[in-house]
């Protein structure tokens, strides 16, 4: 999995009036849960663009006040108008304990039902999953070859080695879909 860099400091005061004059200096207030003591600190905006508006998954290498600390991105908070990133949380991560997050899913190969006519569609882009993360891949790649027209690929049909999948198993992640044009032959198929 990707590693990304990032330096923050300390914050000296926490809650709203404070949240809100460093947002005026440009920087985002941020907490790092997880470890043996909560840590409040701001980040740089301009550090986060290539963290945060990207569809990959990072394990962030937190550097705060000169200690490193590896995490992952808990939970983004964005302003509903503007879209401008008002909080993020952190979530410190160990080698030796599981942590749940979401990765992004890939289809790969050309589905039979696809030959046949039919259009693929992915109903999901991220799986949520449970494991190390050092067993975490950068995406989770499914293999969509033997699809056929009309038919569903579920999570609880997959399966990801030292990855325990946490989304519902009726939940569908890839179908094919009959086309117009695919029923129109079907249809003259079954009259002639």
């Amino acid at each position: 999995m990707k590693t990304f860099d990032l330096t923050g400091s300390k914050r000296e005061s926490i809650g709203k009036k404070a949240a809100k004059s460093y947002r005026k200096q440009e920087l985002i207030p941020a907490v790092l849960y997880g470890g043996d003591e909560v840590v409040h600190f701001t980040v740089g905006k301009d550090g986060l663009r290539k963290l945060i508006y990207t569809p990959e998954v990072f394990i962030v290498n937190l550097a705060v006040d000169g200690k490193t600390t590896p995490a992952i991105v808990k939970e983004i908070q964005f302003h509903p108008v503007t879209d401008e990133v008002l909080h993020i949380d952190f979530l410190q991560v160990f080698a030796d304990k599981p942590v749940a997050m979401e990765i992004p899913i890939v289809l790969e190969g050309l589905a039979q039902g696809v030959k046949e006519g039919g259009k693929l569609s992915t109903e999901m882009r991220k799986l949520k999953v449970k494991g190390l993360y050092t067993d975490f891949p950068e995406k989770l790649v499914i293999n969509v070859e033997n699809l056929g027209l009309g038919k569903t690929i579920q999570v609880g049909e997959l399966n990801f080695d030292k990855l325990e999948l946490l989304n519902g198993k009726d939940n569908v992640v890839a179908a094919v879909k009959m086309t117009r044009a695919a029923r129109g032959a079907a249809a003259a198929a079954a009259s002639a």
